[in-house]
């Protein structure tokens, strides 16, 4: 069997909060890129600091449903102070972004240059972005979250009123 050092390695990277239809096509499109595919995920401090909320799953969860899908070969989570570590520690050949990955990737061919890495970056095409993006589902999320249900209270706020009735 080959070892990740003689195949041609593939990094993507993600939150991967709500896993969807887009995130497996982008998966998808990383895997055929290469021979062997490492995914990693956002670290739970990461994601509250670029988009302001933290996820709604934590990244315990968001790792294990990146390896249910069973595309990538490897799952890890990101390096918490230095968001370059993984790259100079398993020195991708390529380096697969979603057509909307703009954060960390500003300096990205610097960095690569710096780690004397000779890396492709390729950024990927969307898939049904207009339905398949994780912002979008989330607010779709929260704005037909039904109402909590108080049956709890109903019922005691019933009781006291019988055992008021039988007082009087």
């Amino acid at each position: 069997m080959q070892t990740p050092e003689n195949l041609k390695k593939v990094m993507a990277f993600g939150t991967f909060d709500l896993f969807h239809a887009g995130h497996e096509s982008y998966l998808k499109q990383a895997k055929v890129l290469g021979d062997y595919l490492i995914v990693i995920i956002a670290r739970d401090e990461t994601v509250q600091k670029i988009k302001g909320n933290p996820p709604l799953h934590n990244e315990q969860e968001r790792l294990k449903s990146v390896k249910m899908t069973g595309i990538a070969d490897k799952v890890i989570l990101g390096y918490k102070n230095d968001k370059y570590k993984v790259l100079k520690k398993l020195r991708p050949d390529v380096i697969a972004l979603g057509y909307d990955q703009f954060v960390f990737t500003q300096r990205l061919e610097k960095t690569l240059i710096d780690l004397k890495l000779n890396a492709d970056i390729v950024r990927l095409t969307p898939y049904l972005p207009q339905i398949y993006k994780s912002s979008l589902l989330k607010k779709n999320l929260i704005q037909n979250e039904p109402e909590p249900q108080n049956d709890h209270l109903q019922q005691l706020s019933g009781s006291l009123n019988e055992n008021l009735k039988t007082l009087s």
